[in-house]
C-alpha cells in the first residue's frame, strides 16, 4: 500500500501547474475584455496594425496578446490660436480666433492611422492660419471691423472645406479679437473725430437755417401786420388818434399853441 505522504508529495507539482494554468487563463480572460468610455471610439489593432474596425462605446472582446484597442476622443473640442495676416490695403492684422470641432466617429481609425493623435497641431492649427490669411486678404482693415460677420463666415467655410476631407468636423468658429497697428488705430481715431466734427457742423448749419427761417417768417408776419394797419389808417384816420391815446401817459402838455390840446377832439353834437 502506497505511503500517503508520498502520494501527496507527487501531487504537489501537479497542483501547482494547474493553479498556474488557472491564473494565466484568468489573466488572459481579463485582458480579452475591455470597455470604450462614453464620448470615445476604439480603434482596433492586430499586432499593432490598424485593422480599420471602430469600436463603439461600451464592452468589447478581443483576442488576448494579439489584438489591442486605442481610445480616441470624439467629443467637441476647442482650439484657440493667434494668427497674423495682411488686409487688402496692406495693414497688418493680428487675430485671435477659436474653433470648436470633433472627429467623425466613423473615421477615427483612418485619422489615427494617417495623422495620429496630434491632429490638432498637424491639421487644425495650420488650416486655421491659412484660412485666416486667405479670408483677411479679401477685405480692407476697416471692412474687417464693419463686416466682421462676413469675415467670420468666410473663414469658417474655408476651414470646414479644408478639414472635412480629413475627418474633422467644424462645429463653430468665432473671431475673438482683431488687433491693428498703432498707425492704423490713429488714422481711425482721426477719421472718427472728423466725422463727428462734420456731423456737429451739419447740425449747427441746420440750426442756423431753422433760426433764419423763423426770423424770415417773423419779419413777414410783421410786414403783413403793418400793411394791414396802413390800409386801416388810410380808410379810417380816426385810428391814428386811437393809437395816440393808447400811447398817452395822461399828462397834458404845459405849453399849448393855438389854444388846442393835441390828440383830443370833443364832439359838440354839431352846436
Amino acid at each position: 500500500m502506497p505511503d500517503y505522504h508520498e502520494t501527496l508529495g507527487k501531487l504537489g507539482p501537479v497542483r501547482i501547474a494547474i493553479g498556474a494554468l488557472i491564473l494565466v487563463a484568468a489573466i488572459v480572460g481579463m485582458t480579452a475584455l475591455g470597455t470604450v468610455d462614453a464620448g470615445h471610439r476604439g480603434v482596433h489593432m492586430r499586432f499593432s496594425a490598424v485593422t480599420g474596425r471602430v469600436l463603439d462605446e461600451g464592452l468589447y472582446y478581443i483576442i488576448p496578446l494579439v489584438d489591442s484597442v486605442r481610445e480616441i476622443d470624439v467629443r467637441i473640442q476647442k482650439d484657440e490660436v493667434k494668427a497674423s495676416a495682411s488686409s487688402s490695403d496692406l495693414q497688418t492684422v493680428d487675430s485671435t480666433v477659436a474653433v470648436n470641432y470633433h472627429l467623425d466617429p466613423l473615421r477615427v481609425a483612418e485619422i489615427f492611422q494617417t495623422v495620429g493623435i496630434e491632429y490638432d497641431t498637424r491639421l487644425i492649427a495650420p488650416a486655421l492660419q491659412e484660412a485666416v490669411k486667405a479670408t483677411t486678404a479679401g477685405y480692407t482693415a476697416e471692412e474687417l471691423i464693419t463686416k466682421r460677420s462676413l469675415v467670420r463666415d468666410g473663414i469658417k467655410a474655408l476651414l470646414r472645406e479644408k478639414l472635412q476631407q480629413h475627418g474633422i468636423i467644424i462645429d463653430e468658429f468665432n473671431i475673438i479679437d482683431f488687433t491693428f497697428s498703432a498707425s492704423f488705430n490713429a488714422s481711425i481715431e482721426l477719421k472718427v473725430t472728423a466725422e463727428q466734427e462734420a456731423l456737429a457742423a451739419q447740425n449747427k448749419l441746420a440750426q442756423v437755417k431753422f433760426e433764419a427761417e423763423q426770423a424770415i417768417e417773423l419779419a413777414r408776419g410783421k410786414a403783413q401786420a403793418m400793411e394791414v394797419e396802413a390800409k386801416a389808417l388810410t380808410s379810417n384816420p380816426q385810428i391814428l388818434q386811437l393809437r395816440a391815446l393808447e400811447m398817452w401817459d395822461g399828462v397834458l402838455p404845459r405849453v399849448v399853441t393855438d389854444g388846442a390840446i393835441p390828440f383830443i377832439s370833443v364832439d359838440t353834437g354839431g352846436q
